[in-house]
């Protein structure tokens, strides 16, 4: 019975029977799928190479399947984020990252878990593929002591093993990953630092400076500009002069790459990978890309572009929708696997929803824990942190 896959699913139809549902049982072998197949992908623009990423990426069934579970639930969470912040248990920032699923799947999938990756402040997907479960990224963008960071990061500063957030302040991510960087040659571990940030922090001066770095000292970096086409509200075209970010690092090799195609994102993120493992430096990477909220959810994201416009990059380049097709067209998985996998997150982001709203907030008198790594430092103005606060409300 391993050899076969069995799926259970309730239709519901106008014709259903009087109970309003029909069970629908279909069972197909494992080899009645494709195991594997080939796709042609998009060519990336190139700076400063001789050759560039493969135009075909081989793609396996366990493969697919396992990226299609990952850029559904990122986009299940996200959504139940944007629904807990219109119903106030989510507070204060909150930057969402639906749409641009591909890009943080398909560089995971051309590292490894012991290669580095720092962000910027949109950094759930990140979070979670990175290996942070579902239920602890909602915890922690509700403040509860559940949360990744025990209720006190919140949405912007998120970490885990080999993951250096979320940050907050504009490309100020960008030398730390730099430094992430030195830190993995002058250890010598092989390993690389994926350093990402977007289009409105491309021209940011500590993001040349770090280049300028980086360069000099062949540091095993791989900048990515997420361009997602908007910076807040301000459109690419507005606040650069030069709209090619694989450019931008002048002297630093650079990849132009299709953001919404995780198989594109994949090649393009392990082509970078062996530049930098080779000893040759830094190499910059831009995904275009396209975020379906707004900068944050204080933005409703339509004045400065149309429903239209959003309307036409989901109905023609979504992410998920592409993987799905091809896994359906190339018999790599059926309609009826793949609802099955939707419903199972459905499951996983509605019971992380709940422990997110029913665990405790952390106490007050743990406030100012987790501030200093030793003994307490000095009073100040008769104050430190191991006082005990009590509340006054």
């Amino acid at each position: 019975m391993q050899n076969m896959l069995t799926i259970i699913s309730n239709v519901f139809r106008g014709t259903a029977s009087k109970n309003g549902a029909r069970a629908v049982v279909s069972t197909r072998s494992y080899a009645d799928f494709t195991p594997q197949a080939t796709f042609d992908i998009k060519k990336c623009d190139l700076h400063r190479l001789d050759q560039g990423p493969a135009l075909k990426a081989v793609l396996t069934r366990e493969q697919g399947l396992k990226y299609y579970r990952t850029m559904q639930t990122m986009r299940r969470m996200e959504l139940k984020a944007d629904q807990l912040y219109k119903q106030k248990i989510i507070r204060g920032f909150c930057h969402l990252y639906d749409g641009q699923e591909a890009c943080a799947v398909g560089i995971e999938g051309g590292i490894t878990p012991d290669d580095h990756l720092i962000t910027a402040y949109r950094a759930h997907g990140y979070t979670f593929t990175r290996g942070v479960a579902v239920k602890e990224i909602l915890a922690e963008l509700t403040g509860r002591r559940g949360g990744i960071a025990k209720g006190k990061g919140g949405s912007m500063h998120m970490y885990t093993k080999n993951f250096y957030g979320g940050n907050g302040i504009v490309g100020a991510q960008v030398p730390l990953g730099a430094g992430l960087a030195l830190a993995c040659q002058y250890q010598g571990n092989n390993q690389v630092c994926v350093t990402l940030y977007g289009d409105g922090a491309a021209n940011q001066g500590q993001v040349f400076e770090s280049f300028n770095m980086a360069a000099l000292w062949k540091l095993p970096c791989i900048f990515i500009c997420e361009n997602n086409q908007y910076g807040m509200g301000t459109s690419v075209e507005r606040a650069s002069a030069s709209t090619e970010y694989y450019k931008r690092g002048d002297y630093i090799p650079g990849l132009r790459v299709d953001g919404m195609d995780v198989l594109c994102v994949r090649e393009a993120t392990q082509f970078a990978a062996d530049h930098c493992r080779s000893g040759k430096g830094p190499i910059l990477m831009e995904l275009q890309t396209y975020r379906y909220h707004g900068h944050s959810m204080s933005d409703p994201g339509v004045s400065y572009r149309t429903r239209d416009e959003i309307q036409e990059v989901r109905s023609k380049s979504d992410p998920i929708s592409l993987l799905k097709d091809r896994l359906i067209s190339n018999n790599m998985a059926s309609v009826e696997e793949l609802k099955v996998i939707d419903v199972e997150i459905r499951k996983e982001i509605e019971d992380a929803a709940q422990f997110a709203t029913s665990d405790p907030e952390p106490p007050l008198d743990e406030l100012c824990d987790h501030i200093f790594s030793s003994e307490a430092p000095i009073e100040v103005r008769g104050t430190n942190p191991w006082m005990k606060l009590k509340s006054r409300s």
